[in-house]
């Protein structure tokens, strides 16, 4: 005996939400995700206030990075949840174009929501994806270029000056960007290819101006001298402990000293080496100078500027700039940016999904049309007309000129060969991996279940 009325398997708390209604569910809240940091894209993207709740309530940050806003936003949608955490680890990873991996993925379910419509199945869709994604790979490999192969240290070291212009254009330093690439040039060079960021030390003093930030070829360690300590000493001896820098505060001071060579004294007045510890006084702050050492790797960038928020600033700036060169060096690949990235492997896609039989043709083709929507994207920030743009720019890519992008200084087509405009290869392949497996992923559900809360016992404690 079959019985017709609907048997529920699960708890009164559980939620299920099934088939059509998952799906649209997911691209609500994947789409919304991206089209709040889509205005934070490019040269002249916008910038987010945000503000802080609870123990921390008031704390302002003003910020552009798309690390930062997704991290500091709660969401409850799980398709939304997935893009900030594909943007935490691309984050992770390379630091950069944490905010293009997320409005690529989210453009990407925008048009499988339109393929859906149209009957086309997600596995199809999915099909026709890995098919563009093949072919877009393979169209970024080869249009990379890197200057390893000849050891040129002066073609690297422009290659690196212009990725860090790029990736700085699109934030606070944007003003001061020769000043800071410099200093991010020199830093992560000081590496020597081991990409360990932790030998460089940034410290943030308010009050001056941006351009005043400095880079020290030494360590700085943000602590005051002891008192009856040595405020200067010479040829020191190093001793690496893992114990804390700070010593216990005596009430007391005083100290006896007994002499048994007159030659020990004055040894303490040869004349003037290599200085290894001096005092540096930054503002109205009072640091610990460790320099004059062998050339190391460990350095200390100082960054100086008018409030709280615009040090952040600098420093999630910086960060980006620093990881993306340390990356950058480790596989020293350079693609062409500005978007012509992004439309070279648009029209290799378009031109593979022609030659593909199928439904998967679709797909293919809707995957180059969420290609060129980020490029688009950046000319509508800087408020140019975007439609013409990138026709404009489809144009002279059709005819093989593939190194042409946005100039958004001056709100036209330019070669980005001429303008120096390049982006790291791995930060693009990273982009292009990820928002594609993200998307991928959202779009196999078709089932979204929330557990039921896990029941709590009587509280039997006294009063």
């Amino acid at each position: 005996m079959v019985s017709l009325n609907p048997i529920r398997i699960l708890k009164n708390e559980a939620e299920e939400e099934k088939a059509e209604v998952a799906r649209m569910s997911s691209f609500i809240g994947a789409i919304a995700i991206g089209d709040l940091v889509k205005s934070t894209l490019g040269p002249k993207g916008m910038d987010k206030i945000l503000v802080s709740s609870g123990r921390n309530a008031g704390q302002v940050e003003v910020t552009n990075d798309g690390a930062t806003i997704l991290k500091s936003i709660g969401v409850d949608n799980p398709a939304a949840k997935i893009l900030v955490d594909m943007s935490k680890v691309q984050d992770d990873e390379v630091g950069d174009g944490t905010t293009s991996v997320t409005v690529l993925a989210a453009e990407l379910l925008r048009e499988a929501e339109k393929l859906i419509e149209q009957k086309l199945h997600p596995q199809t869709v999915i099909a026709g994806w890995r098919i563009a994604v093949d072919a877009a790979k393979q169209a970024l490999a080869d249009s990379s270029f890197d200057h390893e192969k000849n050891f040129n240290e002066a073609a690297l070291r422009a290659d690196l000056e212009n990725i860090a212009r790029t990736t700085l254009s699109s934030k606070i330093l944007s003003n001061h960007k020769e000043h800071f690439t410099k200093l991010a040039v020199d830093a992560v060079l000081r590496l020597k290819g081991s990409g360990n960021l932790k030998a460089i030390q940034i410290i943030k003093i308010s009050g001056g101006l941006l351009e005043e930030s400095f880079l020290d070829e030494g360590f700085l360690l943000n602590k005051k001298v002891g008192v009856h300590q040595p405020k200067r000493i010479e040829n020191a001896n190093i001793l690496i402990a893992n114990t804390p820098m700070d010593t216990d505060k005596i009430k007391v001071f005083g100290s006896t000293i007994k002499v048994d060579s007159m030659a020990k004294i004055a040894e303490l007045e040869v004349a003037e080496k290599e200085k290894m510890k001096d005092k540096v006084l930054i503002g109205d702050e009072c640091l610990i100078r460790f320099s004059g050492v062998e050339l190391g790797s460990a350095c200390t960038i100082v960054i100086r500027g008018a409030t709280q928020q615009v040090i952040d600033e600098a420093e999630r700036s910086l960060h980006d700039a620093l990881c993306v060169l340390a990356a950058t060096v480790k596989e020293p690949k350079v693609v062409y940016g500005g978007g012509a990235s992004e439309m070279l492997m648009a029209e290799a896609v378009s031109r593979v999904a022609a030659r593909t039989a199928g439904k998967e043709s679709a797909a293919a083709e809707a995957f180059a049309v969420a290609l060129r929507r980020l490029p688009s994207a950046v000319a509508d920030n800087a408020g140019y007309d975007s439609a013409d743009l990138i026709s404009r720019l489809r144009a002279h890519h059709a005819q093989g000129e593939t190194t042409m992008g946005l100039d958004m200084q001056n709100g036209r087509v330019g070669d980005m060969k001429k303008l120096g405009i390049t982006e790291s290869y791995v930060v693009k392949r990273q982009v292009l991996l990820s928002a594609s497996e993200a998307a991928e992923m959202i779009l196999r559900v078709d089932n979204i279940l929330k557990a039921a809360p896990r029941r709590r016992g009587p509280d039997r404690r006294p009063c």
